[in-house]
């Protein structure tokens, strides 16, 4: 192997490291920058959706149940937002499964939930 292309393979490799190495770093600092309770996109998206479609087709609208969403992710994790959604869900339906939701713990999700969404309305309506 020639000087020459030892030395094109040298600073190859060096830059693929400093790539990668940067890269890692970039990740990092970015996964720390989002919220531990961060919703998936198409969460949010949903909530704006329905909320848009009971409120009005406006820009303000649209700014308003955005924020809403957001605060209801400050109050509420995630996972916290995703049992109570299920909860009042099933609970809709009737029967046996909805009567065994119907548990003090249960109940206590669905006002949870319904608090942040207040809280929502509150700071962003």
């Amino acid at each position: 192997m020639n000087l020459l292309v030892m030395r094109r393979t040298a600073w190859v490799l060096s830059a693929a490291l400093a790539c990668a190495v940067s890269c890692a770093t970039a990740e990092r600092v970015f996964a720390e920058e989002l919220p531990a309770n961060d919703y998936p996109t198409v969460a949010r998206a949903d909530y704006v959706y329905a909320c848009m479609a009971t409120n009005g087709q406006t820009r303000e609208i649209l700014e308003k149940c955005s924020c809403s969403i957001d605060q209801i992710a400050a109050v509420l994790s995630w996972s916290e937002y995703e049992q109570a959604e299920t909860i009042m869900s099933v609970g809709q339906r009737g029967g046996y499964i909805s009567d065994t939701l119907r548990s003090p713990q249960m109940l206590e999700k669905v006002k949870n939930l319904k608090r942040a969404q207040v809280e929502g309305e509150l700071r962003c309506f």
